[in-house]
């Protein structure tokens, strides 16, 4: 059996609780824990300063060994102490001027020093069930005690709705040692006639030739009781480790202890009051006044059901910065959108070395809910005054972040000031139009212990275990935020389109330049020769309107070239990341082959896997043959071509992708060829990314349906022609069949979530005076549409 040193404790204590707020966050839940009816009540009383303490037995010291060449009379240093003490402590500090005014030599005072620090203290207290002798003894003093597990799992096993309790490893009570070096703790139940005690010193721990056993730590019996029925536990913790002023205690109460308990929970025996010397702190918590400033929310709840997992996301966009109307979009996530949002393909996920999620991870994560609310600081100085804005970012700068709450009490560190759990500065810098980063959310996430059973802390209180479920969990939110900033850009561009666009209409300005010269030829007869200048400043200005016409209708041209190229170099960009992603996976490949030769020298398997070889550079071939039409100069010059023979020219450059994914091609062509006079480039981008689609989301598929067998039927039909390309993948519900068109939209995994390929490959189907629509006409046994409908061209010439 291990035998223990009595130090492990110190060191094990030191390892757990990383910080004080930790320490304070580990005995308030423990209160919590006990059922306390009046919250938790947290007593600073301070009469001199750790610093304070230091300084002045340093001088002492000087004085005493004859280094201070000129000292102080006893009597005056006596009253420099006295003016350190804190007045506002009352009885400790009459307490620490009787033990100043009893010093009679320096010797004496220096010792004074150490027995009035030590009469600074922290005590927690609560009113709940209190503990008796022996639970102090077998209980409190085991160190990862099973006593609150057992309840527990119990609760996990009956279905029960909420947890019994918020901690069960038993190690909190060591967070005492990170306060100070003694504790004192007097408890009691109700009914009991008196209290029980325990007094422990961990500067006894710290002797290297002592085991546990050899320290003597004992519980006994305190005081009577005044009130039978009172029940609670007092913990006072002195001879402290820090440095406390009323300043620290206030910023520990505005950033800890207001965001311990959660903001918008209902319970109630989690209220926090915090005193300094008798005076209470007070400390706003969040709002739901505050709240109602938000330019834009959006709320979550996730669910598993008899169908599977679902998420319900409701978006409210209050105030973009511009005049609309308030936007409610309500949406839910289906198990297959999910499985291809949360998790995506295996060999994906490896590939951008993230943890492994197998997809029942997203049943066993179990439900949970969220709320995040995004503020604009710059909208809300414009629409607030000063005084209310300063509010607003004050109480904004308080409560920014995206916390972590477990049955509505807070799981460190998540939204913590260095932390960023959730990717969101990272996302923002990433991501095109708003940012959504941690200075503007305001959020939590609510979890159970129950509920949840698999999103398990870590020992050290550093976050939750990286488990494919807190995989799940972290992603969900992410993908919320995601949909957030897709809904607000949306409406932004919806607004801006609907601005009535110019148009260069040159014969309107050209009828305008001719009506002016009539008028002024007509004026020039009437007026008089004395006002000829004044003809002369018309006739200057019309012909000043003649070249700023002839410049806005240069610049004009200008921006429809430049969008022009714009939407070439967006397609370019696309397929190159297609053909990058193709020559890493074919020169992985051939890594791998050219490995094999050098263990194996038999040289018929040397031509088998030169010939393997062989075919991977083919495939990088045809991808590189297929990205030229698709250069500036090819996308913008229109040519006759076979659009059949197209067709078979991208299947046969995809043959060697649809083979390892596993997918079954059935192309369906005409008799007769289908001869179009389009931009070619712009038909291979349509095609190349609808088949990337299929392929993913089949991917995702096969991934879950260990039977799946994959499949893509093309079918290409004439006068008008058009491509039809549908897969038997999960299909787009009702609910997104427009939203996958529009800018950044996207349901794939985080890795691959731009938004960018429908919007531009209808971009470009309409650039040739053709359509891409998803065909509602046509669905899966889900009821969801699988189809889309490209008409190349309408022109039949």
């Amino acid at each position: 059996m291990f035998k223990v040193t009595a130090r492990t404790i110190l060191e094990l204590g030191a390892e757990l609780i990383s910080s004080d707020a930790i320490a304070f966050y580990e005995l308030i839940k423990n209160g919590i824990d006990a059922g306390s009816k009046d919250g938790i009540k947290i007593d600073f009383d301070i009469v001199v300063s750790h610093r304070d303490c230091r300084d002045l037995r340093s001088e002492i010291k000087r004085i005493i060994d004859g280094h201070e060449e000129y000292p102080l009379e006893l009597e005056e240093f006596k009253n420099y102490v006295r003016g350190k003490l804190n007045s506002e402590s009352l009885g400790l500090w009459e307490s620490a001027i009787n033990l100043v005014d009893a010093a009679d030599s320096y010797e004496i005072l220096y010792h004074v020093i150490e027995r009035i620090e030590n009469l600074n203290s922290i005590t927690i207290s609560d009113t709940g069930s209190g503990m008796s002798l022996n639970e102090l003894d077998n209980v409190f003093l085991v160190i990862g005690t099973a006593s609150r597990k057992f309840d527990v799992d119990r609760a996990i096993s009956i279905g029960a709705e909420t947890s019994p309790y918020l901690g069960e490893k038993g190690i909190g009570r060591l967070s005492a040692m990170r306060l100070g070096d003694r504790l004192s703790i007097e408890t009691t139940r109700c009914n009991d006639d008196r209290y029980s005690n325990l007094d422990i010193d961990w500067s006894d721990f710290d002797d290297a030739s002592k085991m546990v056993d050899d320290i003597d730590v004992k519980p006994r019996l305190g005081g009577v009781k005044e009130d039978p029925k009172f029940s609670g536990t007092s913990i006072r913790i002195y001879k402290l480790n820090a440095d406390w002023s009323e300043m620290r205690v206030e910023r520990l109460a505005v950033d800890d202890f207001s965001l311990l308990a959660n903001p918008l929970g209902s319970v109630s025996n989690q209220r926090i009051a915090v005193f300094w010397n008798g005076k209470r702190i007070n400390f706003r918590r969040l709002e739901k006044n505050f709240l109602s400033h938000a330019n834009a929310l959006v709320r979550g709840q996730y669910r598993v059901g008899k169908d599977g997992p679902e998420l319900e996301l409701r978006m409210e966009l209050n105030d973009l910065g511009f005049e609309h109307a308030k936007e409610v979009c309500i949406e839910v996530a289906t198990v297959d959108v999910l499985h291809g949002a949360l998790v995506g393909p295996k060999t994906k996920r490896r590939r951008m070395n993230k943890r492994d999620i197998d997809y029942s991870a997203l049943n066993r994560v179990g439900p949970f809910q969220f709320e995040l609310y995004w503020f604009n600081r710059s909208i809300l100085r414009k629409r607030e005054s000063t005084g209310d804005y300063q509010a607003l970012r004050n109480l904004l700068d308080q409560w920014m972040g995206v916390r972590l709450y477990r049955d509505n009490f807070r799981v460190y560190p998540y939204g913590s000031e260095n932390d960023d759990w959730l990717d969101l500065d990272k996302t923002a810098l990433a991501s095109k139009g708003y940012a959504l980063n941690r200075i503007q959310l305001v959020g939590q996430v609510e979890i159970g212990r129950l509920k949840n059973p698999l999103l398990i802390d870590q020992t050290n209180r550093e976050g939750l275990r990286q488990t494919p479920e807190e995989a799940i969990l972290r992603e969900t939110v992410q993908l919320a935020v995601s949909r957030l900033r897709d809904e607000m850009n949306r409406i932004t561009k919806q607004q801006k389109d609907s601005k009535k666009s110019f148009v260069n209409d040159q014969t309107k300005t050209d009828d305008l330049e001719k009506r002016m010269k009539t008028a002024i030829t007509s004026i020039r007869k009437v007026v008089p020769p004395e006002n000829k200048d004044v003809i002369q400043e018309l006739e200057l200005m019309r012909e000043e309107f003649a070249r700023y016409a002839a410049r806005a209708r240069e610049r004009i041209a200008d921006m429809e070239k430049d969008a022009d190229q714009m939407l070439s170099m967006a397609g370019i960009g696309l397929m190159v990341e297609v053909v990058a992603h193709e020559l890493t996976r074919s020169a992985e490949d051939a890594l791998d082959i050219l490995n094999g030769l050098k263990r194996n020298n038999v040289p018929d398997e040397i031509r088998r896997r030169l010939e393997s070889l062989r075919a991977s550079m083919t495939s990088i071939t045809k991808r590189l043959r297929i990205l030229d039409p698709l250069s500036v100069t090819g996308r913008q010059r229109k040519e006759r071509f076979n659009l059949d023979e197209l067709v078979n020219e991208i299947i046969e450059a995809h043959e060697t992708q649809l083979e390892r994914h596993q997918v079954k091609l059935n192309l369906l062509l005409p008799d007769r060829p289908v001869p179009i006079m389009v931009v070619k480039g712009f038909v291979v981008q349509v095609l190349e990314n609808l088949i990337s689609n299929s392929i993913y989301w089949l991917d995702v598929e096969r991934n879950r349906k260990m039977s799946f067998q994959p499949r893509i039927t093309i079918s290409l039909e004439d006068n008008p022609p058009r491509v039809r390309v549908s897969d038997n993948g999960p299909g787009i519900s009702e609910q997104y069949r427009e939203r996958v068109f529009d800018l950044f939209f996207s349901l794939k995994d985080k890795s691959r979530r731009r938004g960018l390929g429908l919007y531009i490959a209808r971009e470009a189907a309409e650039h040739n005076g053709g359509s891409l629509t998803l065909d509602s006409s046509v669905w899966n046994k889900e009821g969801r549409f699988s189809t889309f409908d490209y008409c190349v061209t309408e022109d039949k010439n």
